[in-house]
């Protein structure tokens, strides 16, 4: 693994030429070893975490890792001074609850961290909290770095100020971003999704019938619900529904509503949902045995536990001819993998109300925003209902709709992996070193 995240894009060449190793030799000048403060906010952040933490520990073994981050990042070295489930709170009303505790870790934090006497913090995603985070560590003298931007582009911009005020860089996931720093005169760079260079290969280039048969005859709860329909299947539809339980109580039941009504156009379709883990498949499994028999017949839920939840859903998006997913980063994932797809998301009545009057940007999911156009069609909220979804999955069906959709998806592909180049760790080395020379 360390191998093939260190030959990704431009730290290749970079490493090869010890540009970056002399950058971080000249920086340190002495022999204490580099000391990282990291904080990741949810699991996606983990998975950022570590891949930045294995470029950086492929160049250097000597740097100490603390702060919070999930098991990818602990693997990597990571001293985790608490669960980021702790700090995993969504929704401007949801973290209304959450606030004395959150300003509690805050505070736990930045004393640690200082007692460290940390050279970098590295904030993932989780801006509300992070930026605040880097406030307090800037004027110590600590190199701040957003790994993440906030939705500054879409809403909110007057946060540009704080930002600047926190931070050294920010590492944005996708070109759009930039134009705000530009604009602001603020260091950031683009160094793209880490999804553009990790996704496995064999997942775009083996066909979608490869894909299935592998995938159906090495999972056990699959080969079993596939060995009762035989070859009777016209269509199979991936179901991601959200990880979080309030996101599947909130979502599944509408796509089950759209299945019940899907199969009256089709009774030869064929579901399959991926689970985070054997909690969240009982959870799932429980709201499909409530349905008609019909129903459960055609869907299968579930969870393997030789792979890790981000590829094992990855895996059914690609062996699936379409995806009905929340909003999220499986947008993205299911663009890369060019997978049709029909976007759903619900979310508190009040963050709605809240965020529909602040967000300045027409679109949700990923794929729409970075082609700055409907490629996908988009039911959020009050316009997430069974009746939609079974009306935008059928129309997905025919043959002219699924290949338009498709050839967006791989234009906005193509155009995202040309516009990202540099890798996250060195640009934050360039930037640091940069920042030393200046002090």
């Amino acid at each position: 693994m360390l191998a093939s995240v260190a030959s990704q894009s431009m730290i290749l060449n970079k490493v090869a030429n010890k540009a970056v190793s002399n950058d971080l030799a000249a920086a340190t000048q002495s022999k204490k070893p580099l000391i990282i403060g990291i904080v990741a906010g949810e699991a996606s952040g983990d998975s950022l975490g570590a891949d930045f933490m294995a470029q950086m520990n492929e160049l250097s073994d000597d740097v100490i890792w603390i702060g919070v981050g999930g098991p990818k990042m602990q693997a990597q070295g990571l001293q985790s001074l608490f669960s980021l489930e702790r700090l995993a709170v969504m929704g401007l009303v949801e973290v209304l609850s959450q606030l004395p505790d959150l300003l509690k870790a805050r505070k736990e934090l930045v004393m640690a961290f200082t007692q460290a006497r940390i050279d970098w913090f590295i904030g993932i995603d989780a801006p509300d909290f992070n930026l605040r985070v880097a406030q307090k560590l800037k004027p110590k003298g600590i190199f701040c770095v957003q790994y993440v931007s906030p939705s500054i582009w879409a809403w909110r911009e007057s946060r540009i100020k704080s930002i600047k005020q926190a931070t050294h860089l920010v590492l944005c996931l996708f070109p759009f971003e930039l134009e705000v720093y530009q604009r602001h005169n603020h260091p950031a760079v683009c160094v793209g999704h880490p999804l553009l260079h990790n996704l496995p290969k064999e997942l775009v280039e083996i066909s979608t019938q490869e894909q299935r048969r592998e995938l159906i005859w090495h999972n056990s709860e699959l080969n079993q619900f596939f060995v009762k329909r035989k070859e009777d299947i016209s269509l199979m539809i991936c179901l991601m529904p959200g990880s979080r339980r309030s996101e599947i109580n909130a979502i599944l039941p509408l796509m089950l509503d759209a299945i019940t009504r899907l199969l009256h156009v089709d009774e030869h379709l064929c579901f399959v949902i991926p689970t985070v883990d054997k909690n969240h498949q009982y959870i799932v499994q429980d709201l499909i045995d409530r349905q008609n028999e019909s129903l459960r017949q055609a869907v299968a839920v579930a969870y393997d536990e030789s792979q890790t939840q981000t590829h094992f859903s990855q895996s059914i998006m690609a062996m699936s001819d379409m995806v009905v997913l929340a909003s999220g980063t499986a947008t993205l994932e299911a663009m890369l993998l060019s997978r049709p797809m029909v976007v759903v998301y619900q979310m508190n009545k009040m963050t709605y109300a809240i965020a529909k009057r602040l967000v300045k940007v027409p679109f949700v999911s990923l794929p729409n925003i970075l082609a700055q156009q409907q490629i996908v069609p988009e039911l959020i909220q009050d316009e997430a209902t069974g009746e939609n979804i079974c009306r935008e999955v059928t129309r997905l069906m025919n043959p002219r709709a699924y290949e338009t959709q498709l050839q967006n998806l791989e234009d906005t592909s193509t155009w995202l992996k040309q516009q990202s180049s540099q890798s996250p760790v060195s640009a934050v080395i360039d930037t640091w070193y940069d920042y030393i020379n200046r002090r």
